[in-house]
């Protein structure tokens, strides 16, 4: 555990505007309940902004205000009966590997317990069916099932008694309590029937609950494993190494780690980029699928931008690095993945507001059977056993892993189809949409128009402004124009264009009312360029629609969606586009503005928009928008305004995503129909003891598979 004595502030990663954030491991939280209690607890640290605990990772990220203490933090986890440290991606994964190598072993030995205490129970239990055994053989078998059951039950139910004495010690009471309670409760009225010869002693229920128990737990533990290996496989593509250059330029290998911006770093080919940079030196083709899923090579030199995880094709490159390799492209990537299994939805909060009510309800209904019990005129043995399956029967584990199992189980299908989720509530949203709005540029078409006419001294004059946009049409301009230098001072406009100094001259490159042109319509996707106090030259492009944009859209209209194209670019391309793909419904010309008050106007009308944009002009209308989706070759401002960032080439992803969406809002529900309807029916039916503890153990654990199989079915249909 990290000291409190240990200075920690070293470890803040101060943020714009005072806040400060402090990342931790948390490995003994397991569920929504402990969720809900962790953040509760720190958010009541004196000087925690908010905090956010991620289930799938075990780290806790932690905001500070302006004056925070990072050891309070740790002090009031402790206080809660979890221990702490400094989150290090290489620890969380030995601690996650323990884990899973502690849940396998408990596993087996439950269910060699399981299995061959049966071998004594069944000939009792077979005397339910009229092959009564006498009384000295029934407890010669009980003792048999005693000394196979009790030390697998203990050692395998370790992982809970652990869980719950630690709660127990701070005064606190996890869902762990309950289970361990009517376990050792279990074990306990077991053998007092032994010894005094009784006829009912449930060995094998004690030792069944916690095999089936941590079946569900070693599935959960799985499917967050799976989870957070997609993140782990994305920042695997970042060089481990890279080979930093001094000043007399000879080459030194360094961890990636050590490299920080300004370094001169040299690329061979076939290397990949270990972080963000600029080229200083050399011109090659780069293959950037991984970072947007491009599968045209980049080429680039003196000048350009290049991602961490690119791979060099041709030349040897020397690059200038302009972030660490933790703010990489690559690392943001897997940011936006692990946001997902953080982030909480409307549902998982229902779940996790109904789990902390659950141990003071269950504990009290424990209680009122079994004194209600005794008073009623049954012995305390009965009434002990009835209090025990209500403590077993009502584990609230289903609740907790209703929604949670769903969403990994969704976001993993989806990253598979090259979709990353950037929140479980981003998921509830997209199942809700009835309209789809569409960018053009980019979204709709391949976002790499070809140049139709222009001077060749005008595309010469204008590529050192085009080389410094990602504008689609900027970028159409520089890969006609080929490698060469980048303007200085650039500034970008929003929807408008791009200005900057060419050789110390001022020039403008973008639209016509950008550059000034008195111009009341045009025919053709269109870019105009100009040095100041010069005439402005027109240079025309065209774009043609993604392969499967027609389809896509007809899939969309296929579910009952309605959609509409809102684009910046003229009326006549915008037409001939929309009539390519088959929307009735568009609009040309939109200004930044403009679409976000269209999403406005949607929203007021009643309807619930999803928005598909790539551009700075469509990140206000992302972020307005009820569902946001973005594709990998967005700009930065998009794609974190976008709940969705999808790879690729194709428009599928977005009817895949929807179609996800929809069936993890219906599994989410009837796992939700289902853990209401179970407890309500097997809680009075264990107070009036129509269940004993040996069904209460099958009960209860298997409404917790029933819950995680049911999430599973996502995955299984996605493979076949």
């Amino acid at each position: 555990m990290t000291s409190l004595d240990a200075d920690l502030s070293a470890f803040l990663d101060q943020r714009p505007g005072g806040e400060a954030t402090l990342e931790l491991l948390v490995p003994g939280a397991r569920c929504a309940a402990c969720m809900a209690k962790i953040e509760r607890g720190v958010e009541a640290t004196p000087g925690v902004a908010r905090a956010r605990l991620n289930l799938t990772t075990h780290k806790l990220s932690v905001v500070f205000k302006s004056a925070g203490d990072p050891a309070r933090v740790i002090a009031a986890l402790d206080d809660l009966g979890y221990q702490a440290t400094l989150f290090d991606p290489a620890e969380a994964k030995k601690a996650e590997d323990k884990e899973g190598r502690r849940l396998t072993l408990a596993l087996g030995v439950a269910g060699f317990g399981a299995g061959n205490v049966m071998m004594f129970t069944v000939p009792v239990w077979a005397g339910l069916f009229g092959q009564e055994l006498d009384a000295s053989t029934r407890t010669v078998m009980y003792w048999f099932a005693a000394l196979v059951a009790a030390p697998c039950a203990l050692y395998a139910g370790m992982p809970f008694f652990q869980s719950a004495w630690a709660s127990l010690k701070r005064g606190k009471a996890n869902m762990d309590v309950p289970i361990s309670i009517g376990v050792i409760l279990t074990l306990i009225v077991s053998f007092s029937e032994t010894l005094q010869g009784g006829r009912h002693a449930y060995f094998d229920a004690a030792v069944t609950l916690l095999f089936l128990l941590l079946i569900g737990r070693w599935l959960d533990h799985r499917l967050r494993s799976t989870a957070q290996s997609a993140a782990r496989d994305l920042l695997a593509l970042q060089a481990p190494v890279a080979r930093r250059l001094d000043d007399a330029g000879i080459e030194h290998a360094v961890p990636v780690a050590d490299v920080t911006p300004g370094d001169l770093l040299a690329i061979a080919p076939g290397e990949r980029a270990p972080v963000d940079g600029q080229v200083e030196a050399g011109t090659s083709s780069l293959d950037n699928a991984v970072i947007t899923g491009e599968t045209l090579a980049a080429t680039v030199g003196p000048g350009s931008s290049i991602s961490a995880g690119a791979l060099n094709l041709e030349g040897r490159l020397v690059i200038r690095a302009a972030a660490r390799s933790q703010d990489s492209s690559l690392a943001a990537i897997a940011r936006l993945m692990e946001a997902g299994a953080q982030s909480k939805s409307a549902y998982v909060r229902l779940a996790d507001r109904a789990a902390s009510i659950y141990v003071p309800v269950v504990h009290t209904l424990a209680l009122v059977t079994f004194v209600g019990g005794w008073l009623l005129g049954l012995g305390p043995r009965e009434a002990l056993l009835r209090a025990a399956a209500v403590l077993i029967i009502t584990c609230p584990c289903a609740l907790g892993l209703a929604v949670p199992a769903v969403q990994i189980a969704a976001s993993g299908r989806l990253f598979r189809k090259g979709v990353l989720v950037k929140s479980g509530a981003a998921l509830e949203r997209l199942a809700e949409v009835d309209h789809v709005v569409f960018d053009k540029t980019g979204v709709l078409t391949e976002g790499r128009p070809t140049l139709l006419e222009g001077s060749p001294q005008v595309l010469a004059a204008a590529a050192p402004l085009a080389r410094a946009s990602r504008h689609p049409l900027a970028k159409a301009l520089a890969r006609a124009a080929g490698a060469g230098p980048v303007a200085n001072e650039v500034k970008e406009t929003a929807g408008q264009g791009v200005e900057g100094l060419i050789d110390g001259r001022p020039a403008r490159l973008g639209r016509a009312s950008f550059l000034g042109v008195e111009q009341a319509s045009a025919s053709e996707t269109e870019l105009w360029f100009a040095f100041e106090g010069e005439p402005p030259a027109r240079l025309t492009f065209a774009d043609t629609p993604r392969a499967d944009a027609a389809q896509a859209l007809a899939a969309l209209k296929a579910r009952g969606l309605t959609v509409e194209i809102l684009s910046g670019d003229v009326a006549a391309a915008v037409g001939r586009t929309a009539e390519a793909v088959g929307a009735a419904t568009w609009q040309a010309g939109m200004t930044p503005i403009g679409k976000a008050a269209a999403i406005d106007a949607l929203k007021a009308a009643g309807r619930k928009t999803l928005m598909v944009g790539d551009g700075f002009n469509d990140a206000a209308a992302l972020a307005k928008a009820h569902a946001s989706m973005a594709p990998g070759a967005a700009v930065d401002a998009s794609q974190n305004a976008a709940d969705l960032v999808f790879n690729g080439e194709g428009l599928m992803a977005v009817v895949d995503a929807i179609d996800v969406a929809r069936a993890a809002k219906r599994r989410a529900l009837e796992n939700f129909a289902f853990s209401a309807t179970y407890n309500l029916v097997a809680a009075p039916a264990a107070m009036l003891g129509l269940i004993n503890p040996f069904v209460a153990a099958l009960a209860m654990s298997g409404s917790s598979l029933v819950v995680t199989l049911n999430a599973l079915r996502m995955t299984w249909a996605a493979r076949r």
